[in-house]
């Protein structure tokens, strides 16, 4: 799912070329415009940029001649400096754009300073990344050989030589493959190339082959200094230290020719706005700001006088994460009666705070939907978490630079992160980020590979331990606390990966260890109460089924009252109750007699305390609800879901609680016998300390 949908979009023909462009904010005053990017991709490699700058800007984005959406011509004329110039200001013009800041890589950040040489009046400012330019500069010498040779019939075309007129036509995608791996030396890459790798397959060799042909401006070096020493308008050029495609010395003609600013990121290769989104992110809106005349917002000055002001971030991938972290809350707020919590979080956890009377600051509104991402993602009960977690990046960027807007301009006393990915990843990237006390909080630790993902998926898997477990040595003041949510023994011990400790080894020596968090639980001996509170009468048999906070259930849902008639045929008395949360309309499940629905229950854990049976995915406060009020249970996993396949089973198989059932053995028949079987058979859970908010709280307000 992309973290933004354009407003609007369309194509312009331009000299029989038809160009594809979208555009985001449409009724912002200053336009930022990505210009058409360099063939081989197309626009999509602006992703971690596009839905950020939106925020704050109109962004439009135009898909390359030969790429994306855009009309696939042959002609090299199509693909010239001086064509690609009129391909960007036909956009604007269609779009009624007087004038825009533009945002080039590469040659397009060539074609872009060409835009604002040749027509300043449409150019309020030039962002050049890893620019080429019409200099002296020479060429890498591997890159040269390979140019020199490039209408040469080779005996070998392996690595640089590859890019060859012999063989592109065919074997594009090989050459394409192994370009981009050089332009992304930093480590743990793995995403990004796979993601530019996939904008190359939008393309051919024949329409690189045009593109190579196509006619360069200026002729001379002579001429593009002149060209560039008469922009007016400001201009910033960002180079990595490690980019293979563009020697330093381009860009720093650039900066000589035009006066420009120079963000030079250390170890950065050739993409930096996909491998260092954040950097890129900030030094575009800082620059647009100067561009336009903008005036900072200054950071308010700490006043001493006011009460301590937290802010929280609750994961919104179902909502037992808000349910402990509201009892972390609460349990803080007794301890500390002065404590101010505003709460960064999304649907369907906001709605739940606010029902609560919590404060869910207005920035959440420009949060990306992570729920939704994780719906999209899913099939018939089948969610394979850690590829969902991989394809979230656009919406991680975007979500960090949220919070990192935020705390730019209002000041907090303390920062919560329960499993916000986003904040603990790019804090860790950029440490220097860092503006106050940071808790990270977690229920796992380690991303598992499921058997039929091969070698491919255990290598990744690896690859991302390796950087969690790189990024907290290299900065390991930076979690000021890391709170695992349970106890020792509830990690897994299984190794992180080749040459790395196990999970539960390296979550001993690098978290704290508060139990697990639940709100206040119901008195087990006034029981008989809470179901008359709730509704159930004595003489029925409860079996109540939920799914969470997502719309990821409803398949289970449906085999659920499937099993009605064949459980109620043994379990006389029998009531099901079905729990279909806040994304799911219970409208749509086709009830029989003697099933009764509900939509988003927000004392849902008080049904499960007073539930005969439950029938529940595998997520673990659900689970763990259960397991803690000595409910019998039958649980689901979600198929390809390392978390509840490997460490929610882990730790309720510890627990003794639970009977697991595979998806594929989920027919009504099989159904009910599990859940009468479960009914049937003596609860025996080991026990779930009772203090674990407090103990969590207390972990928390230490580093206030």
């Amino acid at each position: 799912m992309r973290a933004r949908e354009p407003d609007s979009e369309g194509h312009v023909e331009v000299d029989g070329v038809s160009l594809a462009w979208e555009s985001f904010n449409d009724t912002a005053a200053t336009t930022v415009l990505f210009v058409p990017i360099d063939t081989c991709v197309n626009s999509g490699a602006w992703k971690g940029q596009v839905p950020y700058l939106a925020q704050h800007f109109r962004v439009v984005a135009i898909d390359p001649p030969g790429n994306g959406r855009s009309g696939r011509a042959l002609d090299p004329e199509a693909y010239g400096d001086l064509a690609m110039v009129e391909h960007t200001l036909s956009v604007m013009d269609q779009l009624g754009i007087e004038r825009a800041v533009l945002v080039g890589i590469c040659v397009s950040a060539w074609q872009a300073l060409l835009t604002a040489a040749l027509h300043p009046d449409r150019v309020l400012g030039v962002a050049a990344v890893a620019p080429w330019a019409r200099d002296d500069t020479s060429p890498y010498p591997v890159r040269l050989e390979a140019a020199l040779r490039f209408e040469e019939e080779l005996d070998d075309y392996s690595g640089w030589r590859g890019n060859n007129r012999h063989y592109l036509p065919e074997h594009w995608p090989d050459y394409a493959e192994f370009f981009f791996d050089q332009m992304l030396p930093e480590p743990h890459s793995t995403k990004q190339l796979e993601d530019v790798v996939g904008f190359t397959r939008q393309t051919t060799g024949q329409v690189i082959l045009a593109e190579n042909a196509a006619p360069r401006f200026p002729d001379t070096t002579a001429e593009a200094e002149s060209l560039l020493r008469g922009i007016t308008a400001p201009v910033l050029v960002v180079q990595g230290t490690a980019d293979l495609c563009q020697p330093p010395g381009r860009g720093e003609s650039v900066v000589a020719w035009t006066g420009a600013e120079h963000l030079v990121l250390d170890g950065s290769g050739h993409l930096p706005m996909a491998r260092h989104p954040v950097l890129v992110n900030r030094a575009l809106k800082s620059f647009v700001d100067r561009a336009v005349g903008a005036v900072p917002v200054p950071r308010p000055r700490r006043d001493g006088r006011r009460r301590p002001k937290l802010l929280y971030l609750s994961s919104p991938i179902g909502l037992g994460h808000v349910r402990r972290d509201l009892a972390v809350v609460e349990a803080m707020r007794e301890l500390r009666p002065e404590l101010e919590v505003q709460w960064l979080t999304q649907s369907p956890v906001a709605e739940f705070l606010e029902h609560r009377g919590e404060v869910v600051h207005p920035a959440s509104r420009l949060l990306a939907s992570e729920s939704g991402h994780f719906e999209a993602e899913c099939g018939e009960h089948d969610l394979h978490a850690f590829d969902a977690v991989r394809r979230m990046d656009e919406v991680l960027v975007n979500n960090f630079m949220v919070f990192d807007d935020l705390v730019a301009r209002e000041r907090f006393d303390l920062w919560v992160g329960d499993e916000a990915w986003d904040l603990d990843h790019f804090l860790h990237e950029h440490p220097s980020s860092k503006r106050a006390p940071f808790v990270w909080m977690t229920d796992f630790v380690g991303w598992v590979p499921m058997p039929d993902g091969g070698e491919r998926e255990a290598f990744l898997t690896a690859d991302y331990n390796a950087e969690m477990v790189e990024h907290v040595a290299s900065s390991p003041s930076l979690r000021d606390r890391a709170v695992f949510v349970g106890d020792a023994a509830d990690v897994v011990d299984l190794p992180l990966g080749p040459g790395l400790p196990s999970a539960r080894t390296w979550t001993q020596e690098h978290f704290d260890f508060a139990g697990y968090v639940m709100g206040r639980r119901p008195d087990p001996a006034r029981r008989d109460e809470l179901r008359e509170r709730l509704g159930y009468r004595p003489d029925e048999v409860v079996c109540l089924v939920s799914v969470g906070g997502s719309g990821v259930g409803h398949h289970l849902l449906r085999r659920a009252v499937a099993a009605y008639a064949p459980m109620a045929a043994r379990v006389p008395g029998l009531r099901m109750v079905v729990v279909a949360g806040p994304r799911i309309d219970p409208r749509s499940l086709d009830l029989p007699d003697g099933v009764q629905s509900h939509g988003f229950l927000p004392d849902l854990d008080l049904h499960h305390a007073a539930c005969d049976v439950a029938l529940v995915q595998g997520g673990l406060s659900t689970t763990m609800e259960l397991t803690a009020a000595g409910r019998p249970f039958v649980y689901v996993p979600l198929e390809h879901h390392f978390e509840q396949q490997v460490h929610v089973r882990h730790r309720l198989d510890r627990h003794r609680a639970g009977r697991a059932m595979a998806y594929a053995d989920t027919s009504p028949e099989r159904l009910a016998d599990a859940l009468v079987g479960a009914l049937a058979q003596q609860v025996d859970y080991l026990p779930v300390p009772s203090d674990g908010a407090e103990r969590a709280a207390r972990m928390v307000l230490d580093v206030l």
